[in-house]
């Protein structure tokens, strides 16, 4: 079967067996790497290469969608070996991917530990601390020597997520304390955990969202987090590798949100699935524009009557957009990275004025003089208010790019909805009728010339 497979996806029968050793003495993740950019139907022959050890550590770092497909191309002998060895939350991440009947006959041939932590996982809302955090940890009875507890990891927890921690429960599994793993070797064995361990534990709860536990890690600089129910009862710790995962998936949605693209597009996806996930963005976007342009049509007169008005606007459009950005992705960022929150939105909107009034000083002297020089003699009183428009178009652009994405924040949404695309949008229709407005107004009551 497997040559049968060679022969059909066009590889050499004589390099496999150097393929196979070289996949098997690399590290697993670059062997992941490397199984997951080759044309789908190398991917199933070259990971039947892998030994059985390197294969469980391998399919790990495959991407879900890899793992799904392997997972239909193996025997179901593979699949439930592979399926078991993974961590709980790896496990849970696959299964969000996998359509139910095939979960519900994996889940059939787990062991009952396994599947009995698969289901508590995904029983937890996403996004949160629940589902992201792993059921594998080190746990001691407050009762314990330093002797007895190291003798209970190297028996028992040799397959744990991670070992630096160690945590302290009383007999209702309530937590209580936390001693590390330097401490337990650095402490004569006839000491009791309770007398070395510190009842200062940083812990989150498992409804936490996902970002606000990468925030506590980073703030206190920890490896891993302790995760409680609403019994204060430990059932899962989240490690640093986990977060680094939440924390680049979070960066990359608030990227692409704010360039008014979906939240979860890969540069790799096939045409069809770029098309139908950018698509409603485009034509949503697309009806902003027709907004923002219907906001102008009433003044086709008014742009007739002063043709450098044309060359004009799409001038401030494009400047009053950008300082909005600038302002929107500073207090995104800053929300993001937890180093601001909604409290402190007055400090950070009289910094952005501040540096606006510079801004827009600038900008407005700028307008001005450009105005000046495109305008025909008879229109160059326009530049004035071309530049009194685009000092109060700056000013309106960092305060909507600051104080937007705050209420967002303070209503407990994501600010990164307030996307590039939809701020612009707001600023040329304010900018553009205030304009407009100006210069039919100053047509009318002055009867300026034109």
């Amino acid at each position: 079967m497997l040559i049968q497979d060679i022969r059909n996806s066009g590889l050499d029968i004589a390099d496999l067996n150097q393929l196979k050793w070289d996949l098997n003495q690399l590290p697993p993740v670059d062997v992941g790497e490397y199984i997951g950019q080759l044309p789908e139907k190398q991917r199933a022959i070259a990971f039947r290469l892998l030994n059985k050890d390197q294969a469980i550590d391998v399919f790990e770092y495959l991407p879900t969608e890899i793992q799904e497909e392997l997972i239909n191309s193996l025997h179901d002998t593979q699949v439930v070996q592979l399926v078991e060895a993974m961590s709980p939350d790896e496990r849970a991440e696959l299964f969000d991917e996998l359509p139910a009947v095939v979960i519900k006959k994996l889940l059939r041939e787990l062991s009952p530990e396994q599947r009995q932590a698969t289901a508590t996982i995904l029983g937890y809302p996403e996004y949160t601390a629940g589902r992201i955090m792993t059921t594998e940890y080190v746990r001691l009875r407050e009762g314990l020597t330093v002797g007895e507890a190291l003798s209970k990891i190297r028996r028992q927890d040799e397959d744990k997520e991670t070992i630096y921690y160690a945590y302290v429960t009383d007999d209702n599994r309530k937590l209580v304390r936390v001693v590390s793993l330097r401490q337990l070797l650095f402490t004569f064995p006839e000491v009791l955990i309770r007398d070395i361990a510190s009842d200062r534990v940083i812990r989150v709860r498992t409804d936490t969202p996902q970002e606000e536990v990468a925030q506590v890690m980073k703030r206190y600089d920890l490896i891993a987090v302790p995760v409680v129910d609403k019994e204060d009862r430990l059932v899962g710790i989240i490690t640093i590798d986990d977060v680094v995962d939440v924390l680049e998936e979070e960066a990359t949605e608030d990227f692409q949100r704010l360039a008014g693209a979906s939240g979860d597009e890969e540069a790799l996806s096939p045409a069809h699935i770029t098309i139908r996930k950018r698509l409603p963005w485009l034509l949503g976007i697309m009806a902003l524009y027709i907004g923002a342009a219907s906001a102008i049509a009433p003044f086709q007169s008014v742009i007739s009557a002063v043709p450098v008005l044309a060359v004009i606007m799409p001038i401030f459009s494009n400047t009053g957009g950008t300082v909005g950005i600038q302002a929107l992705t500073v207090t995104i960022r800053g929300l993001g990275i937890g180093e601001v929150t909604p409290k402190d939105t007055m400090k950070i909107l009289r910094k952005e004025i501040l540096a606006g009034l510079g801004t827009a000083v600038v900008l407005a002297l700028t307008m001005f003089a450009l105005s000046l020089i495109w305008a025909r003699p008879q229109e160059r009183w326009v530049a004035l208010i071309a530049g009194v428009v685009m000092a109060t178009n700056t000013m309106v652009a960092v305060t909507l790019g600051t104080l937007l994405p705050m209420a967002l924040k303070r209503l407990k949404l994501d600010p990164a909805l307030m996307s590039g695309p939809l701020v612009t949008t707001m600023l040329d229709t304010i900018g553009f009728l205030t304009f407009l407005t100006m210069i039919s107004v100053s047509l009318k009551v002055f009867n300026l010339p034109s």
